[in-house]
């Protein structure tokens, strides 16, 4: 049974909820005004028959009275409380926050599960659960649902911002997402649970979790040195991949709050600027109970619910352990339509596979599955010692009927060759040098740590780990790539090794880095709090931030580019095969060993098309770009001529052209004009390139650079 309030405080809030004094109460139950006092300032409780008569003053049950685990029901109800519009007459036309990501539930979940994993209960060592359940609903399921979440009362909003949908980007989205769920009779709930985790814990208002996820923005509470998060970014995300705007939320808390731990329950709306009835709204809304204490009572709070409430939402959690459940109405996966533009010539026609959608459930569960397993196989691993740090699954269902069974992310299926590596660290199996198959070879990588406040000099080094191993077994996954992690073992960085030798054969690697490297490790905290304040809001690479230039100097990113140069060097002497001598190998054996060579390939008699292969990039003094790139060539009689086109990566529209300022053939080719041109015969070129600084639109430093290669003059 859950631990219920004080009878003193309870009260107290039952009575502003009934919209009764004290002396009311005092009257009602025949005694005097200072007994009721006492009752409330803890003085003195109640006896049980007396208890009777407060439950029907209240107009509830005497064991709501006794337990004090939930409100009466005889308060004001819940319902929705719309932010009044800005008396200077100031307008937002939706959240900035939510911009900074891409409605994409790939982005959702790393965005999602690194939460969770930043506030796992640590005092147990057990991994924190989280679990995605895509949810369908349909015919009278839908009805069900709007009718809990008292649509009749959000429609009208809905209408107003359809309405300015012509104009106004959030509205074309929402007015989209309510149109889908009309006209095709359906609504996708998307529900994020984590158990073992803080939950929401806090007051409503004051500094706390709660009030940080609901009720801010730009506000990080995480709960140590080594969480991923920073920017107070990452909740947005939630609203972003729904079509309303509608996140509901029912969380567990670590930390009782007002007496009580279960179903602690808030909804939030996220919608633009509109005027309903005469009255502007000045975007977001959130459904609750009325708090009595606001003006008027008009500005809603969150309640703690009875089961039967909650089963209605969708939102029933499978145990009391602690943790959040978010519930994303009307979710959908934009980004996921980008990869069928890229769709493989070679494969069937897209007709035969029917619309697009970005709401089939199956397929955002395959991208889920996807996304956990590349962004987060390094926390669900364990050996030597060491608990995993997390679990993860993901289910689909219609109408409560599974729809793809729940499926739990497994690293060895996902990332099997960097899974083998980090448990060989583990478990101390390492080796110095690769000589067998299945080997995991190990090294050490200096990160110099400069001093905080620009001063110049070094403040210690700290040693990374650098893993490395073949590429067994690995299907879809690119070879060749090096995965870096921190203390959460969240994968942050995925970069190329570039300027490998010829006939290097696959690998993958892994950089365990800051307290992921060992919380003994030197300097691994002030590592962790350097990276992170390196990171973008993505939290997907490092590099030079306003944070690192504020807080360190605006040449502190330079360590991290030394680091790079350091990753590389290791790599490519790890994975570089040892030069044999004419004796070695059994020389006279191979001499009386015939081998029936296998008949050479035909070659292509069309053109073939140059790939890029490896792309390396540093910023120069004068603020260009400076490349070096890699590009493979197929076998074939005739290559197309290639142009190398430099952009800006940014999040929304088109990206940027940069213009070059020099570009200049290494090997395997010759430019002319801006165009790369092979001889017939050529495997693989080489070409260094420097943009013209003058063309970026922003500092180099803030920006990400995109280099492409595309069929030049007479292709």
């Amino acid at each position: 049974m859950e631990t219920g309030e004080e009878f003193g405080p309870w009260l107290a809030r039952q009575l502003k909820l009934a919209g009764k004094t004290q002396a009311e109460l005092a009257k009602e139950l025949g005694l005097t005004r200072a007994a009721v006092s006492a009752w409330i300032a803890g003085r003195s409780t109640p006896r049980p028959t007396v208890m009777t008569d407060i439950a029907n003053a209240l107009g509830t049950d005497v064991g709501t009275v006794h337990t004090r685990t939930t409100d009466t029901q005889a308060g004001l109800p819940v319902t929705w409380y719309h932010r009044p519009g800005y008396p200077d007459g100031g307008r937002d036309l939706g959240n900035a926050a939510a911009f900074a990501f891409d409605a994409d539930v790939q982005v959702l979940a790393r965005e999602t599960c690194q939460n969770s994993l930043d506030e796992r209960l640590t005092e147990n060592g057990r991994p924190v659960r989280v679990r995605y359940t895509l949810h369908e609903l349909t015919g009278e399921h839908l009805e069900a649902f709007r009718e809990a979440i008292l649509w009749n009362e959000l429609f009208p909003h809905y209408s107003a911002v359809s309405e300015l949908a012509g104009t106004q980007k959030v509205g074309r989205v929402v007015d989209a997402g309510v149109r889908d769920m009309y006209e095709k009779g359906r609504l996708i709930l998307l529900r994020v649970d984590d158990y073992n985790a803080s939950g929401l814990t806090g007051d409503d208002y004051e500094d706390g979790k709660f009030a940080a996820v609901v009720r801010r923005q730009l506000e990080s509470l995480k709960s140590g040195t080594a969480a991923g998060g920073s920017y107070g970014l990452g909740k947005a995300t939630l609203w972003a991949t729904s079509a309303l705007g509608l996140v509901l939320i029912n969380s567990t808390l670590s930390v009782p709050h007002e007496g009580r731990t279960e179903r602690r329950m808030i909804g939030r709306l996220e919608l633009p600027w509109r005027e309903v009835d005469g009255l502007t709204c000045a975007g977001p809304a959130w459904l609750g109970r009325p708090d009595p204490n606001s003006p008027r009572g008009e500005v809603t709070r969150s309640w703690w619910a009875e089961e039967e409430t909650v089963a209605r939402l969708h939102l029933s959690r499978e145990s009391d352990e602690p943790g959040t459940s978010f519930l994303i109405v009307g979710a959908h996966d934009v980004a996921s339509l980008e990869e069928e533009d890229s769709y493989d010539q070679d494969m069937k026609p897209r007709a035969e596979e029917g619309p697009e959608d970005a709401r089939d459930i199956s397929r955002m569960h395959a991208r889920l599955v996807e996304a956990l397993g590349r962004d987060f196989w390094a926390a669900m691993i364990g050996g030597g010692g060491r608990l995993p740090l997390l679990e993860v699954s993901v289910r689909a269902l219609r109408n409560g009927e599974v729809v793809v069974p729940e499926k739990k992310v497994d690293p060895s299926v996902e990332q099997p060759s960097r899974t083998r590596a980090l448990r060989a660290h583990y478990e101390g199996t390492t080796v110095e040098r690769l000589t067998e198959a299945g080997q995991v070879a190990s090294r050490n990588v200096p990160l110099k740590m400069p001093l905080a406040g620009g001063a110049r000099g070094t403040l210690g080094t700290h040693q990374a780990v650098l893993l490395v191993t073949e590429a067994a077994g690995d299907k879809d996954t690119p070879k060749n790539r090096v995965h870096s992690l921190r203390g959460n073992r969240m994968t942050v960085r995925k970069a190329p090794v570039s300027n490998l030798p010829i006939g290097t054969n696959p690998f993958q690697a892994v950089l365990l880095i800051g307290e992921a490297a060992g919380e003994s490790a030197p300097f691994a905290k002030e590592a962790e709090e350097f990276l992170r304040a390196a990171e973008p809001p993505e939290h997907d690479r490092w590099g030079q931030t306003e944070e690192l230039t504020l807080r360190w100097s605006p040449s502190a990113y330079r360590r991290i580019q030394n680091l790079t140069t350091e990753i590389n060097s290791a790599v490519r002497e790890l994975v570089a095969r040892p030069k044999r001598g004419r004796g070695e190998g059994g020389e006279a054996l191979r001499k009386a060993l015939t081998v029936k060579s296998r008949p050479k390939a035909k070659v292509p008699s069309g053109p073939v098309v140059p790939e890029l292969d490896t792309l390396e990039a540093t910023i120069g003094d004068q603020g260009e770009w400076l490349i070096t790139a890699e590009v493979k060539i197929p076998r074939g009689d005739e290559i197309v001529p290639m142009v190398p086109i430099a952009q800006l990566d940014v999040r929304s529209g088109g990206r940027p052209r940069l213009d070059w300022a020099e570009l200049v053939a290494v090997e395997g080719c010759e430019v002319q004009d801006g165009t790369l041109r092979f001889p017939p015969g050529t495997r693989r070129a080489k070409f260094r390139g420097a943009t013209d600084a003058s063309s970026h639109p922003v500092r180099t430093t803030l920006t990400r650079l995109v280099v492409e290669l595309r069929a030049g003059k007479g292709a």
